[in-house]
């Protein structure tokens, strides 16, 4: 079935920059929905980002003017661009595809950025 492989996570003081990549397979990642989610210890999972098949976007309140999703379709694969990190962006983020009524989950990558 589908495969989503996070990669890019790393350590990185705050206010720099990193660059998530998660790498889908399949054919049918041009039609679908991505998302990226966050989780940080004894925290629920949130949804960070969103971007459609169409290309339209949503960002949580939290990273809105920071970070950037996008999609190359021909590479199968999603960004998560972010920029001005902070503390309390340390994560585990996870790529997720919706296609219908599917979805499927990454790995996750761990992101975290000191003060």
């Amino acid at each position: 079935q589908v495969q989503l492989v996070e990669s890019g996570g790393g350590l990185v003081q705050a206010g720099g920059s990193l660059r998530l990549f998660c790498a889908a397979s399949g054919s049918i990642f041009r039609f679908s929905v991505m998302d990226w989610y966050r989780q940080a210890p004894g925290k629920q999972r949130e949804l960070v980002a969103t971007i459609r098949s169409g290309g339209s976007t949503n960002y949580a309140d939290s990273v809105k003017g920071r970070f950037t999703i996008s999609r190359d379709n021909a590479k199968n694969t999603t960004y998560l661009q972010m920029n001005s990190l902070k503390p309390e962006d340390t994560a585990v983020y996870y790529c997720h595809q919706r296609w219908f009524s599917n979805d499927y989950w990454g790995q996750g990558t761990q992101v975290t950025v000191s003060s």
